[in-house]
């Protein structure tokens, strides 16, 4: 792999992408971007010092050693070798926020699933609450990773979580109904929401999330992502929660609580869901998208029987389902107990790169970097 490294950067170097006298990423930090290990870059840097391309300057780092590279192509930027792009982005380094690390994902473990549940026997139209057993092994889950007790005919399994938040508009929402959204906030949230009718409230956030106090009273739902606010990260604290809940008992709302990273806390034990604080008032949306791969589909919705009944007898209307085989390699993880320990992995591996991430932006105002899959500078 370092053989790879050396040849990306000498390419880099020779076509004028990385301009003579332009500063290298320490060897620490690049190895944590491009998810090696810092021997891979250690190597590769000490091949290019070897071959002249590279030189240390002493307390400073290294550079592209003046007169060996060609001219910049244009301003000179510090930029990584194209080949080591994760995905076809056209930026040099994806920074988009919230994507899972899917090379974890190739295990025997995950194999094994596909492979059992793409064997299984074709079926009749199924529920539209999903898969009765994988809401059982759902159900287990939630409770034992989110601290929320919920009743099998009170999950739903969707294509995810905004798949869930569309259903519900759909059968809870009438054309014109005011919703509160956070503000900045989750731009497919709000456009599946105003799809359905819904007039948008913009509703401000601060450092610690949604401000509970500025919702006005009128209404009909709420839309939060109080574990990792997205974008500014926000971790919404117990008093704010206690005081959104009393608000939607108030006046009749209801929440509906994306659990957007809610796996993914770095300081301290990840906070309940709002959902098992107050089940009446709260409808709880889940997804595979950041413990597993937005490609998997599948999702929950969790709320109180009679709403989650309303949402598929809706669902059923719109002949939205969710894919049978996925749902059934979802399953097989979670109860072969394959889940929970890619979570525990993921946790830890979120938590090294996280801390690669802070040093290298030491001196900067971080915010968010407590929890999740993204920070704010």
């Amino acid at each position: 792999m370092s053989a790879q490294l050396v040849s990306q950067l000498r390419t880099a170097m020779g076509d004028g992408r990385l301009a003579a006298g332009e500063r290298l990423p320490a060897s620490r930090a690049l190895a944590g971007l491009l998810g090696v290990s810092r021997t891979v870059v250690t190597e590769a840097y000490e091949q290019l010092y070897a071959e002249g391309w590279l030189e240390g300057r002493h307390g400073s780092g290294t550079y592209v050693t003046e007169g060996v590279a060609a001219p910049p192509v244009s301003k000179p930027r510090t930029v990584m070798p194209r080949s080591v792009r994760r995905t076809a982005a056209p930026h040099e380094i994806d920074l988009r926020p919230g994507l899972a690390w899917v090379g974890a994902l190739d295990t025997p473990a995950w194999r094994r699933a596909w492979r059992l549940a793409s064997a299984m026997p074709p079926q009749q139209r199924q529920d539209p609450h999903g898969l009765p057993g994988l809401r059982v092994a759902l159900a287990d889950y939630i409770r034992r990773s989110r601290g929320v007790t919920c009743p099998v005919d009170g999950l739903l399994v969707t294509r995810g979580a905004t798949n869930g938040l569309d259903l519900l508009a759909a059968a809870v929402l009438e054309p014109g109904d005011r919703v509160g959204v956070e503000e900045p906030g989750y731009g497919r949230a709000r456009a599946v929401l105003a799809g359905r009718g819904a007039e948008l409230v913009p509703c401000p956030v601060d450092e610690n999330g949604l401000v509970v106090e500025a919702l006005p009273d009128d209404l009909r739902l709420v839309y939060t992502t109080p574990s990792h606010q997205f974008p500014m990260g926000g971790v919404l604290p117990v008093p704010r929660r206690q005081a959104l809940l009393t608000w939607a008992r108030r006046n009749g709302a209801l929440v509906a609580e994306d659990d957007y990273d809610g796996e993914f806390r770095y300081d301290v034990a990840p906070l309940p869901a709002l959902y098992g604080l107050d089940p009446d008032v709260v409808v709880y949306l889940g997804t595979t998208a950041k413990i597993l791969t937005a490609d998997m589909g599948v999702g929950w919705l969790v709320g109180r029987p009679d709403v989650v009944g309303r949402v598929a007898l809706r669902r059923e209307e719109l002949n939205d389902r969710t894919a049978v085989v996925p749902q059934d390699a979802l399953r097989l993880l979670l109860e072969r107990g394959d889940l929970d320990r890619h979570v525990r992995r993921m946790r830890g591996e979120y938590a090294r790169r996280r801390d690669v991430v802070v040093r290298a932006l030491d001196g900067l105002p971080l915010r968010g970097d407590t929890a999740g899959l993204h920070l704010v500078v």
